[in-house]
């Protein structure tokens, strides 16, 4: 299977990487920093399957479409796992409209970027599944994060409105939403994260949901159930909770 992981050199996407390669696949792995996706090449030199470095930069069109064409040269993307994300947690004094449009940039058209780049090989051959990587912080909005949270919302949304139309014509759209996951993004948080997990936990979790017949991936659950039950909170009730977060 040719898997495309698009934000895989640190964090939830590097383990995913290391865990589809391990399993026999032919893992391309995108992202900036392509030192480390050399280092992670190397590493599955041991593996069953195989890591191949494709730097790309989702906030660029042509960087995608020409990864994409790299990759289909190969033969067809059969799972395109659309991972790439930023976070840089903001006070509200500190809200500018360049951080709301970064931070849209790569969480949010990086994520439309790429997904309409598989999208047609995909529709073409009635086949091929598209993981879109939001955050359990799409469910609700939570202090410090105005730009991130929204552009986690969108994606959910995004993966929503596009299922029933993908399915219709044989594609596969999969939304995954982790909750903490220990990364160089969560690195940056200062407060305490509740039930953290290791990359490594999350990527064994992503791997079985996307197995599975599940529409949504989520975890741990013993920490998105209960914020998924805040969704369903007056208002009144909801806002005076988070105040406290």
């Amino acid at each position: 299977m040719n898997i495309w992981i698009a934000g895989a050199s640190t964090g939830i996407g590097a383990a995913l990487a290391t865990r589809y390669a391990q399993m026999g696949h032919t893992v391309f792995a995108s992202a900036r920093s392509e030192d480390k996706l050399q280092a992670l090449a190397q590493q599955a030199k041991e593996f069953d399957g195989s890591i191949i470095s494709l730097p790309c930069d989702v906030t660029v069109n042509e960087s995608v479409i020409s990864a994409v064409t790299q990759i289909q040269s190969h033969g067809p993307i059969d799972l395109a796992i659309l991972n790439a994300g930023y976070y840089d947690p903001i006070e509200l004094d500190e809200l500018t409209v360049e951080h709301f449009l970064t931070t849209y940039d790569v969480n949010l058209q990086g994520v439309v970027r790429c997904l309409l780049a598989v999208l047609s090989g995909m529709k073409e051959r009635q086949q091929g599944q598209i993981a879109i990587v939001s955050s359990v912080s799409g469910y609700t909005g939570l202090p410090r994060a105005a730009a991130y949270g929204s552009s986690k919302a969108a994606l959910i949304n995004l993966a929503e409105s596009l299922q029933p139309e993908c399915k219709a014509v044989g594609v596969d759209i999969r939304l995954i939403n982790p909750g903490f996951v220990k990364s160089p993004l969560t690195d940056k948080n200062s407060f305490e994260m509740p039930f953290i997990i290791e990359a490594d936990d999350a990527a064994l979790r992503i791997v079985k949901g996307l197995s599975s017949t599940s529409f949504e991936t989520h975890f741990p659950k013993r920490f998105t159930l209960w914020l998924k039950l805040l969704r369903f909170l007056p208002y009144r009730l909801y806002l005076t909770l988070a105040a406290k977060l």
